[in-house]
């Protein structure tokens, strides 16, 4: 398969490869242009993740304690008991299902408690992402597997809230985006108390996209400035439980890891990457010192769909740039 046929295959609808700090392709496709924002899905938790891993490294979050101890509305939830680094690595038990070929499943309920969706007119359900977390029950033990579940960003989202006292929206501007140089403004869908998505309400362009990548490749250097600190890039790179990740059955990711909201290959590259629904991606690639940004719209929305075409082409690009 060539690449433009990938590109195709994966419904895209950007495309940006830089090598080096420097753009080597770009292209649009349909009504996608370079100052469209588009929406970022669950690209959007490795924001939060970021934000989150800098508070734990500052040491404003303590990720050994439980979220009840900084969220007290949540002890009854099936979230009290679980840790942070629980929640950051999505190793809680928690009944909810994220099936998006079922209608019926739990992400749905989230989705119109969060005004995602039209609520219909006799909707009597949680009003807004945080009354909806608090309904949630615990099945299981924490701890024991990873089990992708967007409820735990938002819980994120909310634990930032609380030892920061500000929208995790304004912190993020302020410590991450505000620091980027971004040539545009992003937006992020909120609920009707004002609370942004943090599983999946990012709408950006994908230049912005690449300058946090990019600046995620050079160790949280970028602008002149670090914006992350070195150490959170380094462990977040380094990964998590491979058996943990193995336990939740992915098959196009084999030997993959899950730590603070992103994606670890653990491949000979060292790449890793932010992912989201619909064919979603930005995928560092450190070794080759590549950054590849994809923004999509294929018509299923599991990731799974699209990895045996889009892994191997972006492991093609990474060898067609290695030697040069």
């Amino acid at each position: 398969m060539r690449w433009d046929e990938a590109l195709q295959a994966s419904y895209a609808d950007a495309i940006l490869v830089l090598h080096r700090g420097n753009i080597v392709y770009e292209r649009y496709f349909g009504v996608t242009k370079r100052h469209t924002p588009h929406m970022s899905f669950s690209m959007t938790k490795s924001y939060y993740g970021t934000l989150a891993a800098m508070l734990v490294e500052e040491s404003l979050l303590d990720e050994k304690q439980t979220v009840a101890h900084y969220i007290p509305e949540l002890v009854e939830s099936g979230f009290g008991d679980a840790t942070v680094r629980q929640i950051l690595d999505m190793t809680t038990a928690i009944h909810y299902s994220e099936d998006y070929t079922d209608p019926k499943a739990d992400v749905f309920a989230f989705a119109l408690a969060g005004g995602i969706f039209p609520r219909p007119t006799d909707y009597e359900g949680p009003d807004g992402y945080y009354a909806y977390l608090s309904t949630l029950r615990k099945e299981g033990e924490h701890g024991s597997q990873f089990v992708y579940k967007s409820v735990n960003t938002e819980v994120l989202g909310w634990l930032i809230a609380r030892v920061t006292g500000r929208n995790p929206v304004d912190v993020i501007q302020e410590r991450i985006w505000g620091r980027l140089g971004s040539e545009e403004d992003a937006y992020i869908l909120v609920d009707s108390h004002g609370t942004g998505w943090a599983a999946g309400g990012l709408n950006a362009t994908l230049r912005d996209h690449a300058r946090f990548g990019e600046m995620m490749r050079l160790d949280g250097q970028f602008n002149g400035q670090q914006i992350v600190p070195k150490k959170v890039v380094q462990a977040i790179r380094y990964g998590a439980s491979k058996t943990d990740f193995a336990k939740a059955g992915y098959k196009t990711l084999p030997g993959w890891s899950y730590r603070n909201q992103w994606w670890v290959s653990h491949n000979r590259n060292g790449a890793f990457a932010a992912r989201g629904v619909h064919g979603q991606t930005i995928y560092i690639d450190p070794a080759t010192e590549m950054v590849i940004v994809r923004l999509a719209s294929h018509p299923l929305a599991a990731n799974a769909n699209i990895d045996n075409v889009s892994l191997p082409a972006y492991q093609a690009i990474a060898d067609r740039l290695s030697g040069q």
